[in-house]
Parts: structure tokens; sequence; C-alpha cells
């Protein structure tokens, strides 16, 4: 297959293969972006649903609140007027249909006056809405009534449930006389619900839930699931005080977004701290991002064609030059005189031709760069001074050559002090200072390298007395670290603590002597610091 051909086939099908590429990749991260976005929007307007009906129950709930304490204060209720009282909760049963039923106790909690007289003649203390209304106002939760279900007609046939409110009578002279009980009807919320709910019908398997803080049940919400109890994050993060929206998993297994929000009163209403939630699916919150992404994929096809005809016309210009080239370089590579021809028209051409001209001329230099390059890789950035792999190779030569050696391991002392106070730019240029005061307590065929940090290494190779002589370079070394540096216009303190380790042949490896001469130095440093011991 000739070259031209090869590059055109491999153009185009570099170009169709990185617009399907970019394709895939875009439709990814818009299709991510955009469920973020669409995520947090509706998560916002949950969010919003929840605060609204939780609002909305509060509020509702203050006015009846409100309405109960302002027949506790009528004369006909205080004095023991009862046909008037009787009269009075009609009245207000007749204007407000939520109260299902309005009674009024003697002090031992028996009902003495209630609208249509229902109850009337039983005795109630031992219900919550007696007891626990003897001396200050009393707000039950949703519960059910058998005896009221019973005598309150029931058109629909569905279960009927309560919220009792109450509070205690007393006469002028503030003697307990009784107690005024109120039964709402829970219909009521699926009214505030359906008003709420209704407008945003449009919105695929939107649901709302009221969840119980006694319990943690459904009190009001889908059919199939009232009187469940509920464990979800959403419930615990409303009753932490937040108003806001979770992804989370229910106990059916599917993901929803779930606003929610805790109805936690009103002004002087106390709340019962219902938690409000509403939710939608997951899969039908993204499903507007099913249609964007099919077009994403159906444009960026289209262009994966077009692309690869232009790279396949593009790639019939480049392939003269490119050939002339080619058969260029390969006389070279036989041995062959041959000149790289020059070219005009196509600039990464023209660069390449250039290019391979000067790397012909440059090859006779790679063996000096090479060894500048090994150079490099031998010396710490900083300093300047050997690093860990140099010294590595030096021990291992010295070692090979049977010499007798001393390693130092030197740690300075107060060198992160100098670093928090005076900043890291200070400290880098001590460690520069005390490299070349290092080299200065050597002999050149000697090493000093810096191991990192504060940390360096100084190897001797006196054969004799090692450790007298190690001992001797230590004091030395520490003599001169322990004198002041002058740093941008700061004076600079610091000690040193040396540990050292002396090697002959047949005794571990490099390692090994690397170790000792560390395990010396932690002693140094654990017993006194600013001093050198050999082990």
């Amino acid at each position: 297959m000739k070259i031209s051909s090869s590059l055109r086939t491999l153009l185009s099908l570099s170009f169709g293969a990185l617009i399907i590429i970019l394709t895939i990749t875009l439709s990814f991260a818009i299709g991510n972006r955009s469920k973020a976005e669409v995520r947090n929007e509706i998560g916002d307007s949950l969010r919003e649903i929840s605060y609204i009906m939780g609002d909305k129950l509060d509020h509702y709930m203050w006015t009846r609140y409100g309405e109960v304490s302002m027949l506790s204060e009528l004369n006909e209720i205080r004095q023991t007027d009862l046909e008037g009282t009787r009269q009075v909760f009609d009245r207000m049963k007749g204007t407000f249909p939520s109260f299902s039923w309005i009674g009024l106790t003697d002090a031992n909690g028996t009902v003495i006056a209630s609208t249509e007289g229902l109850l009337e003649g039983m005795d109630i203390s031992s219900r919550p809405v007696y007891l626990e209304a003897q001396e200050e106002t009393f707000i039950g939760d949703v519960h059910e009534s058998v005896l009221l279900a019973e005598l309150l007609p029931n058109p629909s046939g569905e279960e009927i449930k309560f919220v009792d409110i109450s509070t205690p009578i007393f006469d002028e002279e503030g003697k307990f006389t009784g107690v005024l009980a109120a039964h709402l009807s829970w219909a009521w919320a699926k009214e505030i619900q359906d008003a709420i709910m209704d407008p945003l019908h449009k919105r695929d398997q939107l649901e709302m839930y009221i969840v119980s803080n006694i319990d943690d049940t459904v009190l009001l919400g889908p059919d199939a699931e009232l009187g469940k109890s509920l464990d979800l994050s959403s419930i615990d993060h409303a009753r932490e005080g937040y108003n806001d929206w979770v992804l989370e998993t229910w106990p059916d297994g599917k993901e929803y977004l779930t606003g929610y929000v805790l109805a936690d009163g009103y002004k002087d209403y106390p709340g019962l701290e219902w938690t409000v939630l509403v939710r939608q699916p997951v899969e039908v919150a993204y499903a507007p991002m099913a249609g964007l992404q099919q077009f994403i994929y159906i444009l960026g096809f289209v262009f994966a064609g077009v692309l690869a005809i232009i790279g396949w016309m593009v790639a019939g210009k480049i392939t003269d030059p490119l050939k002339k080239i080619t058969m260029a370089a390969d006389l070279l590579r036989q041995g062959e005189k041959a000149e790289i021809p020059d070219h005009k028209g196509i600039k990464e051409i023209e660069v390449l031709a250039l290019s391979l001209k000067k790397l012909i001329d440059n090859l006779t230099q790679t063996e000096s760069a090479l060894v500048e390059m090994e150079d490099v890789a031998h010396r710490d950035h900083l300093t300047g001074l050997p690093n860990r792999i140099a010294l590595d190779t030096y021990l291992e030569h010295a070692m090979n050559q049977e010499k007798v050696i001393t390693v130092l391991y030197l740690d300075l002392d107060g060198f992160k002090q100098v670093n928090d106070t005076l900043g890291h730019e200070t400290g880098d240029k001590l460690l520069v200072e005390v490299g070349s005061r290092l080299k200065e307590s050597i002999r050149s065929e000697e090493l000093v390298a810096r191991m990192g940090g504060d940390e360096f290494v100084i190897v001797l190779t006196s054969h004799t007395d090692p450790t007298g002589q190690a001992l001797k370079v230590g004091e030395r070394v520490i003599s001169m670290i322990n004198k002041p540096f002058l740093i941008d216009g700061e004076t600079v303190s610091v000690g040193c603590s040396i540990g050292g380790a002396v090697w002959n042949s047949g005794i571990g490896g490099v390692s090994e002597v690397i170790r000792r001469a560390d395990e010396a130095l932690y002693e140094v440093k654990r017993t006194g610091k600013n001093r050198i011991q050999i082990k």
C-alpha cells in the first residue's frame, strides 16, 4: 500500500474517530452538567413546595389554635351556660367544617356540652385531650377516634382521623372548672395538599408525604403508604431544622429527588413537628435529557463523516513532500549520503525537514548531552550537592574498592523553627549555606550529599583511625554549623546532631551502613542533640 493512501486512511479515520470521541465526551459532559442543573432546579422546586405545604399546615393550625383560645374566653363557656355554649359550638362548626367536634367537660372530665350533643354525659377523663389540658393548652397529633367515627357522618367511607386542640377553663377566681376540647378532621390537610399539588399535575409522579414526629409513620400521602413507617435521611435533615432537598433511595429501592421541611409551628402555636416530604423519581426528572443526548449523538456522527472526508483531502496534499523526506531518511539509515529536501508550503513539513537536518547535525553531540543529563539526575536541585542516587553510587564504588568508609548522618537542630518563623524561602537559603559549609569541612575525594529536608550525609574515606577522624570532622562540622548565618539581613542560628557508622569490607551493604548511622543519629537526638556519636 502506498504511503499516501495509508496516510489518507489514517487521517480520515483519525478525524472521524476524534469527532466520535468528542461527541461521546461532550454528550457525557453536557449530560452530567445538565443533569446536575436539572437536579438542582427540580430539587429547589421540591424544597419550595415542601416549605409552602409546611407553612400552610402551621398557619392553618395556628388559626384553629387561636380560635379555640378565643372560645375559651367567652362568657358562655366560662360561666358554664350550657345552652349558650352548645349554640356557640354549633355556630363554630357550621362556620368552620374542619371542627368535627367541639366539647366542654366539667372538672372531672365528663362532657357537659358539645356540638349536636355528641358524647354529652360521657367520661373522657382518661383521654389525652382532657389529661394533658388541665394546666395548659394541649395539641394532639393525628389519631383515630372510635367513638366519634361511629357517630359522625362519613360519606366517603374512608377512615376518619383527627387532630386535637384542648385548653383548660378557669372561673373568675382562677379555679379549674373543665376542659374545652376540639377535634379537627384530618381531611383539611388533604384539602391543603390538593390545593398545592393540583396546579402541578403536569409534573409526572410528584408525590407529597406528611410524616409523624412520634413514630415516623405516614399521616398523609399515597393510599398504599398510609400508616407505614419511613426511615429516610431527609426526615433526619428536616428535624435538624433544614429546608432543603436530597437525592436518596426510598424503601421501594428507587432513587428520588426529595424536598423536605419541618412544620415546627408559627408564632404562639408550637407546632406538631410534622415532616413534609415532596418527591419525584430520578428517571422522571431526567427524562428531558434523553432527547438532548440523542440530538448530540446524531450531530456528532454527521460531523465525523464530514471531517473524515476533509481528512482524506488534506492527506493528499501532505503525501508527496513526506514521501521525499522518507526516501532521504531511508538512504541515511543505510549509510549513504543524502540530504533532507527542503519544502515550502506546509509549515509543519518545513519544520519537520529542518528538524531532521538539525537532528543529524546534533547526533555527534548526543554523548556529551547524556553525560550532562546524568549529572543533573544526581544533583539536589536546591543545594547543588549530590543526592541520594549519587550517594548510593559513590558508596557502592568505594565498597567495591574495599575502602574503609565512615558515614556521618547529619540533621539540623531547630530547622523547623526557622521555617515556621522566617518562612520556607529563608529555610531553603539556610540549607544552601549549610551545604556550602559542609563542603568546606571535607577533602576533595570525600562526599557531602543531601538526603532531603534538613538531613545530610558525609562520607569519609580515612584508613587511619576512622572513628577518631570521624569524631574530629563531626566536631568541626558542629562548630561550623553552630556559627550564626546571615540570611536576607536576618541572623539565623541552628544546631547539628550527627550519627556515624564505620564500614569495613564484609560488614553489610550500603543500606546497612546508612541504617546504623541513622540509628546513631536517632540516639543523639533522643539524648541531647548538637553532638556526634559513632556507632
